[in-house]
């Protein structure tokens, strides 16, 4: 697929869409599966630690074989930081998905999503507790302890990122950072020509508002300026990159947030960090919640190649 050509199973539904009125019913047609879940032999466990606010839960992906020093993945599900959970389709298939290809673990954490009293940086907060804990507790998990990956998906994404430059501040660098389709600028950055014209073929109400990220971004910042926020808010902000882990980012064709991805992939470069980056054809934004697309597993297979490395 090329010269901005929606994916033909995705095509079908939008033109559904575009002759209906837009409602739940309309967006819940949109996101239903593809295809069945794949089957993995997995033991998952869900489990709770103490986080700096509570109880931080996680769920935790292993294959049933013996193994000691398995890599793993700390995984950030997005939802624009206000919403998602541990079971929509981006946090559980892709945990089950990728522990499955790669042979490794996959933490899944269940952040603190923000509102009238949680915002930034207590989001962050417990993504780093989460990566320091599997750290500390590496050979009962079966990991090694040297390959603990970061990642996440669009607001998970821009957690994933800002979590990984703290912690490069404080000498614990991930091994490898995995970014799908991630925010990591505010404001966002203005679309290129090309992605301008991709953005221009989605029917009427696919694309994000500028009006509702600047309500989450409020959300986020307990209503603090943009321009001033801290860099682990917006990664892509942050005055030296050098030292970030190698990162695999991957962006949506028809993504209004693309341009983040794809500039942050240029500031990693020009500091010297290895960059992977790929931009999933003929799909919108939150491609992984796609259950049984082949766009959505052929992400997967990158992310587990990433981890078999």
């Amino acid at each position: 697929m090329s010269n901005h050509e929606l994916h033909p199973e995705l095509a079908v539904r939008l033109e559904r869409f575009a002759a209906q009125e837009p409602g739940v019913e309309t967006f819940e047609m949109l996101g239903a599966p593809f295809g069945p879940p794949e089957t993995w032999d997995l033991n998952i466990e869900d489990r709770e630690i103490q986080g700096p606010g509570g109880a931080l839960r996680l769920r935790i992906y292993r294959p049933v074989s013996e193994a000691f020093d398995r890599p793993c993945l700390v995984w950030l599900h997005g939802g624009a930081w206000v919403g998602g959970d541990l079971d929509m389709p981006e946090a559980h298939e892709t945990g089950r998905g990728v522990a499955g290809r790669a042979n490794a673990v996959v933490v899944s954490v269940e952040y603190r999503l923000c509102n009238e009293e949680v915002h930034f940086p207590d989001p962050l907060d417990d993504v780093v507790t989460a990566y320091r804990w599997v750290r500390e507790h590496a050979a009962d998990l079966g990991v090694d302890a040297a390959r603990v990956a970061l990642g996440g998906a669009s607001a998970g994404g821009n957690l994933a990122a800002g979590a990984a430059l703290r912690l490069r501040d404080e000498g614990e660098a991930p091994w490898q950072a995995l970014l799908l389709y991630p925010l990591v600028h505010a404001p966002l950055p203005a679309p290129s020509a090309e992605l301008a014209a991709a953005l221009a073929e989605l029917p009427a109400g696919l694309s994000i508002p500028k009006e509702l990220l600047a309500q989450v971004f409020a959300t986020f910042l307990d209503g603090g300026a943009v321009e001033t926020a801290s860099p682990y808010a917006f990664p892509g902000h942050a005055e030296d990159l050098r030292g970030f882990p190698p990162t695999y980012i991957d962006n949506d064709e028809f993504d209004s947030l693309r341009g983040s991805g794809e500039i942050f992939a240029e500031q990693l470069r020009a500091a010297g960090v290895e960059v992977e980056q790929v931009i999933s054809p003929g799909v919108l934004h939150g491609h992984l919640n796609l259950v049984g697309l082949d766009i959505a597993h052929a992400t997967l297979d990158r992310m587990a190649a990433r981890l078999r490395k």
